[in-house]
């Protein structure tokens, strides 16, 4: 099964959650304003593609851009994805059970992240 990861970004600006799901040879990527908890929808932003190596990784970003340590790992089943919304079933070290991801509109950058335990 694909995996995921969770990571906490300290950078100059400030602390967000990168979201990564594990698709082929990438990790799609969203940054959360804020950690992933149940009953509440979170603001996400799009952020390009990041390489696989980050389902593993922990420390310093290159280009003084922080660093990141692993909030939450595992694997995840796929339900529903397209360009509008992602649907996905997470069995993780702390999170499982579902993950939707929106489109908040027509900016393909903007997004809601929402978790419901199983």
């Amino acid at each position: 099964m694909p995996g995921y990861v969770i990571l906490t970004h300290d950078s100059p600006g400030g602390t967000h959650w990168d979201f990564m799901l594990e698709l082929g040879d990438i990790l799609a990527t969203w940054a959360l304003e804020e950690p992933p908890e149940s009953g509440r929808p979170i603001r996400a932003e799009a952020l390009p593609d990041h390489r696989t190596a980050y389902l593993e990784y922990e420390g310093p970003i290159s280009g003084n851009r922080g660093s990141v340590t692993q909030w939450d790992r595992g694997t995840y089943r796929l339900q529903q994805h397209d360009e509008h919304r992602l649907v996905a079933t997470l069995s993780g070290h702390k999170l499982s059970g579902s993950v939707t991801l929106e489109r908040a509109d027509a900016d393909p950058h903007r997004w809601t992240f929402s978790f419901r335990p199983n």
